[in-house]
C-alpha cells in the first residue's frame, strides 16, 4: 500500500510561559493514498495541531513524518516549503483570502511561491479559469471577498488550494462558518476531489460533515482516542 502521509510516534511540545504543554503525546497514523480522513475532538485534543504538523507549517518535537516519502525531519526550510507547496493544497475555516485581490487574483496565490517559475504562464491561466468554472464563480472572476458571500469564498479557497495539482488535500473546519445548504455544496466538492483519487484530511467537529469521510480519527488530550464518529463517550468502532 501507499502512503501520502505517516505519522510515527509523533510528540509535540510547546512552552508557554513556565508551562511544557504536550500538544501531541507520541501519535502514530497511516494515510493511504486517496484515503478521506476525518479528525475530530474537543479543543485543546491535538486535531490542530496534528493538522499544522500535516501540512509541514510546523514540525514535531520527536518522531517522524514521511509525507510522500520523505522524512520532513530532514528537509530543510527552502526543501519543506518546495515539497509542501507542490503535494498540499490547504482548506480554512476563515478562508484566508487577500482582501485586496480579485478571485482569480487569489486563486493565483500559490503559483507564486514556486521557485522554478516566477510567471504565470498561459497555462496557468487557463487552469485558474477553469478551476473558477469548476467552483461555480467563472462570473466572479473580478469580485473582491467583501463581494462575496461565505460560501462563494470557500469556493475561492479550494480553487486556490487545487491550482497546483496536489496530492493532498488539508481543510481546517472546511464548512464552519457555513450555512447547511452550502456545507453540502462544499462538501460534494470535497468528495468529487477525493473521487478523484486525491487524499482528503479535515479537522472537523460536526458529525454530519465527518460522516461523508471514509474513516473518523477521535483526538483526546494529544493521543488518538478511537475511531468513528464523535460523542460525549469516546469510543472506538
Amino acid at each position: 500500500m501507499k502512503y501520502a502521509a505517516r505519522l510515527i510516534d509523533i510528540h509535540k511540545t510547546y512552552q508557554l510561559g513556565e508551562h511544557l504543554v504536550r500538544a501531541l503525546r507520541g501519535v502514530s497514523v497511516d494515510f493511504p493514498e486517496g484515503d478521506y480522513v476525518a479528525i475530530m475532538g474537543s479543543s485543546g485534543s491535538g486535531k490542530s495541531t496534528m493538522l499544522n504538523l500535516l501540512g509541514a507549517l510546523d514540525r514535531p518535537t520527536d518522531g517522524h513524518y514521511i509525507l510522500a516519502g520523505h522524512d520532513v525531519s530532514e528537509l530543510d526550510d527552502d526543501q519543506l516549503s518546495e515539497i509542501r507547496n507542490k503535494l498540499i493544497g490547504f482548506i480554512f475555516q476563515s478562508y484566508n483570502l487577500i482582501p485586496q485581490y480579485t478571485v482569480l487574483e487569489n486563486i493565483q496565490v500559490p503559483l507564486h511561491y514556486r521557485t522554478h517559475q516566477r510567471t504565470i504562464s498561459s497555462s496557468d491561466m487557463n487552469r485558474c479559469l477553469d478551476l473558477a468554472g469548476r467552483v461555480g464563480l467563472a462570473e466572479r472572476l473580478d469580485h473582491r471577498p467583501f463581494q462575496l458571500s461565505g460560501g462563494q469564498q470557500q469556493r475561492v479557497a479550494i480553487a486556490r488550494a487545487l491550482i497546483n495539482d496536489p496530492e493532498i488535500i488539508l481543510a481546517d473546519e472546511p464548512t464552519g462558518n457555513l450555512d447547511s445548504t452550502t456545507e453540502q455544496e462544499i462538501m460534494q466538492l470535497l468528495g468529487e476531489l477525493n473521487a478523484e483519487g486525491r487524499t482528503i484530511i479535515m479537522v472537523t467537529h460536526e458529525n454530519s460533515v465527518a460522516r461523508k469521510a471514509k474513516q473518523q480519527i477521535i483526538m483526546k488530550d494529544g493521543l488518538i482516542a478511537g475511531f468513528g464518529l464523535f460523542s460525549d463517550d469516546t469510543h472506538s468502532k
